[in-house]
């Protein structure tokens, strides 16, 4: 199996990457892993053109759409900020999970192919607010759009979100043990709902957009 690892913290040695070092550690031996630091790639977050113009990649991105399209399971991992993730790692999404790749609309309706079929997901959220809050007070919003709106939109199954808080008051040290034994949990159970449907996407992407 091939694992992709993402941090999506923008800065080093914080509680994201230790996050991913347990899940890393716990990974079944037989696979293969891939880790990238948003932090350490360069590339404008920015979609100037929206969908209308391509932006040519910059050779990070490149590399990572390359990863991404070969996985079989990907993980990510940030704060919560602001009710969403880090600036860079939006810009990442918006950069690289574009139609034709990632997701295909179709010309005469309003649906979609989800081109990342076969493959699974994991996130991994850490957060100041407290679970409960997220849930009642915000309908636990950020989890709803990463999963139906980004990663099952477009076809990964199953997506399996899990949101860690309350980090700050000593929360972290708190439940330590408790987070690691689910992050352990999660990966030592990936599996893909239709891995019989993965398909690579990149390189006819990369062929249409030169057309």
């Amino acid at each position: 199996m091939n694992i992709l690892l993402v941090d999506g913290h923008p800065d080093t040695d914080r509680y994201c990457s230790h996050l991913l070092d347990l899940y890393q550690a716990a990974i079944p031996a037989n696979c293969e892993i891939h880790r990238i630091a948003v932090r350490d790639m360069e590339f404008n977050p920015n979609l100037r053109h929206g969908y209308r113009k391509r932006t040519n990649w910059e050779p990070d991105l490149a590399h990572f759409a390359e990863r991404l399209d070969a996985c079989d399971h990907v993980v990510f991992c940030f704060p919560m900020w602001w009710g969403a993730e880090p600036a860079l790692l939006k810009g990442l999404l918006d950069r690289v999970m574009l139609p034709g790749f990632t997701f295909s609309y179709h010309d005469n309706d309003t649906w979609w192919d989800r081109n990342m079929a076969g493959r699974s997901a994991d996130v991994i959220i850490t957060m100041d607010t407290p679970p409960f809050a997220l849930r009642l007070l915000y309908g636990n919003s950020i989890i709803h759009r990463w999963k139906k709106q980004v990663l099952e939109f477009c076809g990964m199954k199953p997506v399996r979100i899990l949101p860690l808080g309350q980090v700050k008051f000593g929360g972290a040290e708190k439940h330590a043990d408790k987070w690691a034994a689910k992050i352990e949990k999660l990966a030592r159970t990936i599996r893909q709902t239709n891995p019989d449907k993965k398909e690579a996407r990149l390189e006819r992407f990369l062929n249409r957009t030169k057309a």
